[in-house]
């Protein structure tokens, strides 16, 4: 072993405190990256395979009825593969030994197999048999919040006939990995299942024998998905189509979509911060470890070591504590990806998970690090290299002695002679000092990010459900129906009040841009659904035109005053010119609102309503959902509370999971800053913290002159790092906003409280470790005279 490579090894134990702290931080952000970008590729991987393996169709379309022969005009539009058409149709359900209303979507199989398009991939038992108009297969997200195996059975409300429903498997499917109800913030697995039945019985039971309400399509290589989509709503709008959607478009791709594109947007951002404090680290340790050793260096070259080998003594001291940090985090990043995989396949119900490690994901992982490392000690090598043997043999210039700002003001008598120490050093320093407070900073700011989407959920909720939706009941009807429905339930016990609504699809243009959604009819002065604006301040329905939310608006690019054509779906299907009156605030989905009645007039189906609210008398909730459960108008029935649950119960794990995660990693970066500040000021400064020693100053003195320079550092950058963690967590939601969902920019004052507490822990436990060194200050070494 050569002479720099003993050198190396003992700094490199001598400093072992300081390299781990490092090795650490470094690893934080390998590990996050490894995470990311493996998990993103097993779930990519995996959504693939069952989407190729299970034929996921590439086009969908519903409709109100079309004879069975028009499935032949379908199959020659021009790049259209296959073609399978099914009947569609909503239940609701009775299922034993739960209360609570429970909806159901009955889908069409070929009688006695399997679909051609859209498979079913079977956890338990086997498809219906021919003729066997009872035998269901249930999905399994269902099947496993209420226990069900094969050959167990509920109730579903058939076509206004109550029907038991046989469970002989238990299924998952590529159309429903994100099963969700239309018209829901999130999934609720034990109140809206899918059911999959042999095509005779299903059609019978719905007047659709030779006939069909819904299709989908698998397309060829070289076709345009648009040309194919224009052509079959041409095709269908005879029939009630409500407009042909691309496989993107469909509502389970897209929420699984938007979480990936989520893991992708981690993947860009937090590594960067992470290796960047990194390589903030290798620069500080590196430059004052060359500043101390500037003696060693003109030694060595004067027995004749070139540039070059001192230069790569250096490096090598940085590889090998980015060795360090790719050794932690690599397999950290490992273990997490293969956690955060797991746990979107549960969550998603992914029949399976390809999972893997891709060589390119490390090799990235080593470069990105490698590259992050030796950049940021690019200065400090190039210092050490050009570094001449003669001015190496003297000591560093004594830094330039002047009167701080308070001395200047004449403030010093009311500082105490410990404090101006620690002000003199902070001020005699500034450029330090400043990469101190960013790099704690920068731990701050990720600790906000950990914390904030708990807080900004529990928002969305309270703002959502207590402000804007406030029905017990949400209704909706298998078809548009008179308004005296309204009176109906009204006359039910227990219910105090009722509102009708009407929801009819629709599709907006402005300009180039169109989006297809529905318009919410609404009654003026109703109480328990409102529109807020971006200040929660209630809105009136205006008696004509719409309102519509701020992220349509920002599709659409409209603005109130401005008028929107507006292609009606459904009743009277033409198309209106509507103004734009008004902009509303949701995070949910993206709607238009309007008068009830006025809505009823464009529809032109006179005083017709799709849906109802409820709100019930204190104790009524069970009576009144029976008493729904058995009206066969009812196609489903919401409760606010159980909705506000299940999203709790759906969301929980995901989100305290990345919390915890992020809480942890940022706490690295944390406790690395601070410790290593804190070693290397006691490294540069220990001859001057003995000195007071010998001069009289006592142990609990010089402790205060080091640490609370430390603490001066991470006070001010505690609020830099809430700035920090304000923009981080600004262009998170920015990244993350959809047409599905937004976050709200709500930042709770518990999040800055955790991300300063966080970091004040790490500064006293740094402290602590570093003041255990002072005891050990060689107090013999000053007092001989330094040559």
């Amino acid at each position: 072993m050569s002479a720099l490579s003993r050198k190396l090894l003992r700094e490199t134990w001598r400093m072992r405190g300081q390299a781990l702290a490092i090795g650490v931080v470094i690893a934080g952000g390998v590990s996050t990256l490894i995470m990311a970008l493996a998990s993103l590729d097993s779930l990519t991987l995996t959504r693939d395979a069952f989407y190729r393996d299970y034929r996921f169709a590439a086009v969908f379309a519903s409709l109100k009825r079309a004879p069975e022969p028009l499935r032949e005009s379908v199959e020659r539009i021009p790049g259209v593969q296959r073609v399978e058409t099914r009947v569609v149709a909503g239940v609701n359900l009775d299922i034993p030994d739960f209360e609570d209303p429970a909806t159901g979507v009955l889908v069409s199989l070929p009688d006695g197999r399997n679909a051609e398009l859209n498979r079913l991939f079977l956890r338990e038992g086997r498809l219906p048999e021919p003729g066997r108009d009872q035998e269901v297969v249930a999905s399994q997200s269902f099947a496993d919040a209420h226990g069900f195996h094969p050959g167990d059975g509920l109730a579903a409300i058939i076509h206004g006939r109550r029907q038991r429903l046989e469970i002989v498997g238990v299924a998952l499917s590529p159309e429903y990995i994100y099963q969700i109800k239309p018209g829901d913030i999130f999934p609720d697995y034990a109140r809206h299942g899918i059911f999959w039945m042999n095509r005779t019985q299903l059609a019978n039971a719905y007047d659709m024998d030779g006939a069909f309400n819904d299709l989908v399509l698998s397309l060829t290589r070289d076709a345009r998905t648009q040309d194919v989509i224009e052509r079959l709503d041409l095709l269908l709008e005879p029939y009630g189509g409500l407009g042909a959607l691309a496989r993107e478009d469909q509502l389970s791709d897209r929420y699984l979509s938007a979480e990936l594109e989520q893991l992708q947007g981690m993947a860009k951002l937090l590594p960067g911060i992470f290796l960047g404090v990194a390589a903030f680290l290798l620069n500080v340790v590196l430059t004052r470890l060359i500043g101390t050793q500037r003696d060693q260096i003109a030694i060595l070259k004067a027995f004749g070591y070139t540039n070059l080998q001192v230069g790569w003594h250096y490096v090598q001291w940085v590889l090998l504590i980015v060795l360090l940090g790719l050794l932690l985090g690599t397999a950290a990043g490992i273990w997490l990806a293969q956690q955060m995989a797991e746990l979107y396949r549960d969550f998603f119900h992914f029949p399976y998970l390809e999972f893997r490690i891709a060589s390119r994901v490390v090799g990235i992982a080593v470069l990105v690090t490698l590259a992050a490392g030796l950049l940021g000690t690019l200065t400090a090598l190039w210092r050490a290299v050009r570094l001449p043997p003669a001015e190496a043999m003297r000591p560093e210039p004594p830094a330039l002695y002047r009167p701080i700002l308070i001395e200047r003001l004449g403030l010093e008598r009311f500082f105490s002679q410990p404090v101006r120490m620690i002000l003199r050093n902070l001020e005699r320093q500034p450029l330090r000092a400043g990469l101190s407070i960013l790099g704690i900073a920068m731990g701050c700011g990720i600790l906000m990010v950990g914390r904030f989407q708990e807080g900004a959920l529990d928002y969305l909720i309270q703002v959502q459900y207590g402000l804007a939706q406030r029905d017990d009941l949400s209704l909706t009807f298998v078809e548009p129906t008179s308004r005296r429905a309204v009176q109906e339930l009204a006359a039910l016990p227990g219910v105090d009040w009722v509102e009708p609504t009407r929801s009819i699809a629709v599709r907006l243009r402005h300009a180039h841009a169109s989006y297809r959604t529905a318009i919410q009819g609404l009654p003026p002065d109703g109480r328990l659904r409102r529109v807020l604006d971006d200040r929660l301040r209630v809105l009136e329905i205006p008696p004509e035109g719409l309102l519509i939310s701020e992220y349509l608006a920002e599709i659409l690019r409209v603005r109130p005053g401005d008028r929107l054509e507006v292609d009606f779906l459904e009743g009277c299907r033409d198309r209106r010119e509507i103004a734009v009156v008004g902009v509303v605030s949701e995070w949910t989905g993206v709607s238009a609102y309007m008068d009830l009645e006025a809505l009823d007039r464009l529809a032109g189906e006179g005083e017709a309503i799709s849906g109802a609210l409820i709100d019930l008398a204190p104790g009524a909730r069970e009576a009144v959902v029976a008493r729904l459960k058995e009206a066969p108008r009812v196609a489903g029935v919401t409760d606010r509370l159980r909705a506000i649950q299940s999203f709790t119960d759906s969301m929980v794990e995901i989100v305290l999971s990345f919390a915890f995660v992020a809480s942890l990693l940022a706490g690295s970066i944390a406790f690395g800053v601070v410790y290593n500040n804190a070693r290397i000021a006691l490294t540069e400064r220990a001859r001057d913290l003995a000195t007071l020693r010998v001069l009289g100053f006592g142990l609990g003195e010089i402790a205060f002159i080091l640490l609370g320079e430390i603490l001066v550092l991470t006070l001010l950058a505690i609020p830099v790092g809430f700035a920090i963690g304000t923009l981080l967590i600004v262009a998170i939601v920015e990244g993350v906003s959809s047409d599905l969902y937004r976050f709200p920019l709500v930042i709770e004052p518990s999040v800055y409280a955790f991300s300063a507490l966080v970091i004040l822990v790490s500064t006293a436990l740094s402290g602590v470790m570093v003041a255990r060194r002072l005891t050990r200050l060689d107090l013999v070494a000053v007092l001989k005279t330094r040559e």
